[in-house]
């Protein structure tokens, strides 16, 4: 039997255009071969169908890889799993750490810092009865994200680990370059200042060119905030420097989150063009405007000399001096919300749970006496309740398109300033009980006399719920 003969011979390579083989192009199938079967290419074999691995069951199957053999490889990869980046809580973990005992019963402040270098340093996440807060050596007060919103109840666990939502701390390097010169006006201070007081006497006050009121020792930050504001505004001069900004657009918007910790950093960018910075409310925020007020006046420093509606013109001072104003540094992201106690209780203070929950049932078929609107002004709100409280034992507001956290918000606060006792959120409703401890502000009940017309003289109205009667 003859040997069978060779194989036929491969198609060569196509020259490129340059005269020479293309080295990145994928080299040509073979010929054909329909005489010698036995010569033809065999077919790649077929693909493995893909499995698809359910959530709940990927982390019981063993892994179908093979592991490397390469000893090095493997200690990277095991190197790299151990890192605590890839440990980090983000927002979609169920990270929950209670808080200790003393700050959870809102009878005192506990420190927490995920890392010693920071606790050492004075650098520490305080949970307190005012939320959370963050301290850093040197600051005038405690840092919170929110100043204005911050619930008041001390909270029960965090959501991550005790951070500090700020850029670290530079590495101390020493002063090798040349000071700048200094201006006349700061020569001039620095003349002023006495870097030393001798024994018995007061610490000398001197006025630098600016105006501004200096003491070598014992400046807090009211002293200060006064001697920048200087002296009271008159009304003409409240009147010139409001009316300008009445009908700009360049204002600092407030929404859900109230006063930010940023926004102070904003504040002063306004007032270092003009001496009002024009703030626009819209929110929760609004419920409680001279809450904001208080916050907006304390951490900036500045005044507020006029509001209309959810506008407030927040003046800088007399003296206000933008390279020597406070500096502070920024929050780099968001910080977690604290787990805070529950808002709705089965027995609220004050009733049973047979009670409230007749309440409730008869909440659903009460009218509600307003409906809020979406990044509305709400500050006649709390009035509102108070009004409907008098002629009705429950109150209900329609809260429909709203945020779940912001008609919440709304609860809490309604809680604190009417006072009353929260029901329900069902159904994007709020419904409000006036307390067993209510009192009426007015000394004889309320009536309502509607329009009498002439030809129905006799009609009369019944605020006890009875309605309109001939």
């Amino acid at each position: 039997m003859p040997p069978p003969p060779p194989p036929p011979p491969q198609r060569p390579p196509t020259p490129s255009r340059a005269g020479r083989t293309n080295l990145f192009s994928a080299p040509p199938p073979p010929l054909s071969n329909r005489r010698y079967p036995q010569h033809r290419s065999l077919p790649p074999p077929p693909l493995p169908p893909r499995r698809r691995h359910h959530p709940k069951n990927h982390a019981e199957q063993p892994s179908q890889e093979q592991e490397p053999t390469d000893g090095t490889q493997r200690a990277t990869t095991t190197s790299s799993n151990n890192n605590p980046a890839f440990r980090a809580a983000h927002l979609r973990t169920a990270y929950r750490k209670p808080v200790p005992p003393v700050a959870a019963a809102g009878e005192g402040e506990a420190l927490l810092a995920a890392d010693p270098a920071d606790a050492a340093s004075g650098r520490s996440v305080v949970v307190g009865p005012t939320g959370l807060s963050f301290r850093l050596p040197g600051a005038p007060f405690d840092f919170q994200f929110s100043y204005s919103e911050a619930p008041r109840a001390p909270p029960l666990a965090i959501r991550e680990p005790a951070f500090l939502p700020f850029a670290p701390p530079t590495m101390p390097r020493p002063w090798t370059g040349k000071a700048p010169l200094l201006s006349k006006e700061e020569k001039a201070r620095r003349r002023g200042v006495r870097l030393h007081t001798p024994l018995g006497q007061e610490p000398p006050q001197t006025v630098s060119a600016h105006g501004i009121m200096m003491e070598v020792r014992g400046r807090r930050q009211m002293d200060l905030a006064r001697e920048v504001l200087g002296e009271p505004l008159t009304r003409d001069e409240v009147r010139e420097l409001v009316k300008p900004h009445i009908s700009h657009n360049r204002q600092l918007n407030i929404g859900r989150d109230g006063l930010t910790h940023n926004m102070l950093e904003m504040i002063h960018c306004h007032w270092r063009r003009q001496e009002i910075c024009k703030v626009r409310c819209r929110g929760v925020p609004t419920v409680d405007m001279n809450n904001l007020c208080h916050h907006l006046e304390e951490k900036s420093g500045g005044k507020v000399i006029h509001r209309v509606g959810g506008v407030v013109f927040l003046y800088r001072g007399r003296h206000y001096d933008p390279r020597t104003r406070p500096r502070y540094p920024l929050m780099l992201w968001k910080p977690a919300t604290p787990v805070y106690p529950k808002l709705i209780k089965e027995a609220p203070e004050g009733l049973t749970k047979e009670e409230a929950d007749e309440m409730r049932r008869k909440g659903c078929n009460l009218p509600p006496i307003c409906k809020l609107a979406k990044n509305g002004i709400y500050i006649t709100l709390v009035k509102d309740v108070r009004d409907a409280f008098e002629a009705n034992d429950l109150a209900k507001i329609d809260c429909e398109g709203l945020n779940p956290s912001d008609y919440k918000k709304i609860g809490a606060k309604l809680r604190d300033l009417v006072p009353c006792v929260l029901l329900s959120f069902d159904n994007e409703q709020i419904l409000l009980y006036r307390g067993k401890e209510w009192k009426s502000r007015y000394s004889k009940p309320l009536t309502l006399i509607p329009k009498v017309s002439k030809n129905n003289p006799t009609m009369f109205f019944d605020v006890g719920g009875s309605g309109m009667h001939t």
